[in-house]
């Protein structure tokens, strides 16, 4: 519900519900955020912890996905069923007491349960926020209302390791999770007293069968983009099952949309050509948004072994490169959206061609403010490409809409990951495979040329040494070709923005 004042005014006319309702979704957002990059963090202790095998603590980060991908469609359902505070509330609420529980856990069961209802909370979160902000606020101000919105779900992820690392080394693993609950009991008092007059109901009919189906294909694709490469991909039984039960699936939820008379997903969402295209945008968006956030971690500790700390503050700058959009992407969406969103993906696919030129000696500069451009660009494409994609769907679609953008947002995140650690482990086996052939003492070229004494290749010590070292360089070259998959993707989505209307009608 729009406020009279604020539809007449500006950034000052805000009243303060509207902005107790910022604040409220940037603390949910932080605490969904955070917790992206946050198990991943601290897996190694967790593994240490439960003598979990490499294969079994992976089901930690699977499962939690997995509960993600299924409970997100449904949010449109839930928030009719049960209203939009109530639904925030109990959301937040189940997030924060399954954090604690992961804290609590004291056998690996236990921690992939409480991940599991983690994941299944949390879902709900980023759509139903951005679901609230295109709700309450005007249309001139909605896009500095989700550049605020966007400032929580930027911080999360970088100031998940920072913070993680720092309660990690303090105390261990435990304190990781612990740390959520504070501000998960902040957002839940700002959403009790924010929400008070979002309490309407509506007894909307679910699709079940849509919904089984949409569930059991999204469960299926997480599942083989998140294990293929660990199973060997098509040469599994398991994930040629995952392929054929998933695509199966696939098929009964697509037909069972356009034939039913009330389908799980309307097919009129995708019959706006804004919402459709930024659907495309979003998937790249999520593609683009975390793949650097899990790969360049290992890089900085397996290769160059910067502490956990420094890493996290290096990749921090993503989320002051958001912040320096604050200053004029408002502005820019209402004046060149198209030019706007065209110009973000654009920075991105920069950004990740500069990734792509480091070396094994890369600098902290470089890192620090390639990492800047990447949050630039997110922000300059999400703002205007939100309010494109949601201008022309009528207000009762909203909150759906938001869920099935998300979903988009998090498949491609899963999808493309899966797909840069694929180039990552095949191109260091190929580059060192290739390399070490030149490593023999029949070699002539290294008797004539030398070689440092540590690396001397007549010794078995030498041999070791020099071992590791081709290792190193051959990871870098997969890191960098995992970089030019980035900037390829950034750079030819770039025609996307010219499908969307300038001008879109107003709702």
């Amino acid at each position: 519900m729009n406020e009279p004042g604020a539809s007449r005014g500006g950034l000052l006319s805000l009243t303060g519900r509207q902005w107790l309702i910022l604040l409220m979704v940037q603390l949910s957002n932080l605490l969904f955020g955070m917790t992206i990059t946050l198990a991943n963090l601290v897996l190694p202790q967790v593994r240490g912890t439960f003598s979990a095998t490499q294969d079994e603590i992976a089901w930690v980060v699977t499962l939690n996905l997995v509960a993600t991908a299924v409970a997100t469609p449904i949010t449109g359902w839930m928030a009719s069923r049960v209203g939009w505070r109530n639904m925030m509330f109990f959301t937040v609420l189940g997030f924060t007491v399954s954090s604690f529980l992961c804290g609590i856990a004291t056998s690996l069961e236990t921690l992939v349960v409480a991940r599991i209802a983690q994941g299944a909370f949390g879902a709900p979160i980023m759509p139903m926020g951005q679901a609230i902000l295109l709700a309450t606020f005007p249309p001139h101000l909605q896009p500095m209302a989700l550049v605020m919105w966007g400032i929580g779900a930027v911080f999360g992820p970088v100031l998940g390791p920072i913070l993680g690392a720092m309660a990690t080394e303090a105390w261990n693993w435990r304190a990781a999770f612990f740390m959520i609950v504070p501000p998960g009991i902040a957002a839940l008092v700002t959403i009790w007293i924010a929400l008070a007059d979002y309490t309407e109901r509506k007894p909307v009919r679910l699709d079940w069968l849509g919904f089984i189906a949409l569930s059991v294909a999204l469960i299926c694709a997480q599942l083989i983009c998140d294990r293929g490469q660990r199973l060997d991909w098509f040469d599994s039984g398991q994930i040629t099952t995952f392929a054929f039960v998933g695509l199966l699936a696939l098929w009964i939820f697509v037909v069972h949309c356009l034939t039913a008379k009330e389908p799980f997903l309307s097919p009129n969402l995708l019959r706006d050509r804004n919402y459709s295209v930024g659907l495309l945008i979003a998937f790249v968006m999520g593609m683009l948004s975390f793949t650097s956030l899990v790969l360049f971690p290992s890089l900085l500790h397996d290769l160059r072994g910067f502490p956990d700390t420094v890493i996290g503050t290096l990749i921090a700058a993503r989320g002051l490169g958001n912040w320096a959009a604050f200053f004029f992407i408002a502005w820019l969406t209402r004046v060149a959206p198209r030019f706007a969103i065209a110009a973000g993906l654009a920075i991105q696919g920069g950004a990740s061609w500069w990734m792509a030129q480091f070396d094994i000696n890369v600098t902290q500069s470089a890192i620090f403010w390639s990492h800047f451009l990447v949050g630039l660009g997110q922000s300059v494409t999400f703002t205007p490409m939100t309010v494109m994609a949601f201008a022309t769907l009528p207000r009762h679609q909203i909150t759906e809409g938001s869920a099935v953008f998300t979903l988009m947002r998090n498949f491609g995140s899963s999808l493309f990951i899966s797909m840069a650690v694929l180039v990552l482990v095949r191109s260091t086996s190929v580059s060192y495979s290739e390399m070490m052939e030149f490593i023999s003492p029949y070699r002539i070229a290294l008797g004539i040329y030398g070689l440092p004494a540590p690396w001397d290749h007549e010794t078995n010590t030498g041999l070791a040494r020099l071992s590791r070292e081709v290792y190193r360089q051959s990871a870098m070259i997969g890191y960098v070709n995992a970089f030019y998959l980035m900037a390829i993707t950034g750079f030819i989505s770039v025609p996307l923005a010219c499908f969307m209307r300038a001008k879109a009608p107003a709702r």
